[in-house]
């Protein structure tokens, strides 16, 4: 990728933030660190294989959270927090950026094993599930496996995503609270998915907020299970800057248990119940009904 097409991105990127009421200063920093790579003469993959984040931060003036930005670009070839901002966000595109990977195993590998990164893929090629599904051999599973040795590899030698780097449940169940106030309230600017609308309506609203440092971005999941089951409106999307690439939480209602109509991260059921137990008295849960919050 050549130096002017990485800052044409990064212009985009500032373009659509700015429309999308995000924070000023944020969409300042993707200008300046776009300028500064049309200014450079070197490649900058050339610059990032041969100094690492310290040349890219030497040459762009960077801080931490677009370093994170550019190594998602030059390792991937993509910018999927671009692509959400187009409206062209689609879950299954970054796994069938892997040889092997057509697109119907990886609509199978999301909606049957709920895999949407390329870390989430590595863990299922290691943990067994990715053998067990049907049209995943040895052969292309070892193949898989090698690709992303070579393109994770490098991140992990940069950094380590600490536990400390994670945000609370807290912090994300308060990010869900204000995007589906806001978004209900009708007060979010909406763009218009390319994916389940067939008429280009501008129907899914977006919120960029900031908690401390962290930058977030919240979007409906406007994917291929969430409209299936109906619950496009109730699954919210959580997208957030950490440790060496883009992370993301889906916050849910409970169906079941203790929780049933509390709001939820995904994955982190113990921690959630946990805070809950601190912030909700029992008998106030269970006088609630399903989706209340």
């Amino acid at each position: 990728m050549q130096n002017v097409d990485i800052a044409h991105r990064l212009d985009e990127i500032a373009d659509l933030l700015e429309v999308q009421h995000a924070n000023a200063y944020r969409v300042q920093a993707y200008r300046r660190v776009a300028a500064a790579i049309r200014q450079l003469r070197t490649p900058l993959l050339q610059i990032w294989q041969s100094h690492g984040d310290e040349g890219l931060r030497e040459v762009t003036g960077a801080g931490e959270r677009m370093i994170v930005t550019l190594r998602t670009l030059l390792t991937t070839g993509r910018l999927p927090m671009l692509e959400r901002l187009r409206g062209e966000a689609d879950p299954t595109a970054i796994l069938e950026s892997v040889p092997g990977i057509g697109p119907s195993l990886a609509q199978r590998l999301h909606d049957e094993l709920g895999i949407e990164t390329l870390e989430d893929l590595e863990a299922a090629a290691h943990d067994g599930r990715l053998h067990d599904l049907a049209g995943v051999g040895k052969k292309k599973l070892s193949g898989i496996i090698d690709t992303l040795a070579g393109r994770l590899g490098r991140l992990r030698n940069v950094a380590q995503l600490h536990e400390a780097d994670e945000p609370s449940v807290e912090e994300l169940l308060d990010v869900d609270r204000e995007y589906r106030e806001k978004a209900a309230a009708g007060k979010l600017p909406t763009i218009a998915p390319r994916r389940f609308n067939p008429k280009g309506i501008a129907w899914l609203p977006v919120l960029h907020t900031q908690r401390g440092e962290r930058h977030y971005t919240a979007l409906f999941s406007n994917t291929a299970k969430a409209h299936e089951l109906g619950t496009v409106e109730d699954w919210v999307v959580l997208y957030y800057d950490g440790g060496y690439t883009e992370r993301q939480a889906t916050v849910i209602t409970s169906k079941r248990g203790e929780m049933e109509g509390l709001r939820i991260v995904r994955g982190r059921e113990p921690e959630c119940e946990q805070y809950y137990s601190l912030h909700l008295p029992v008998h106030e849960r269970e006088s609630e009904p399903v989706g209340a919050r």
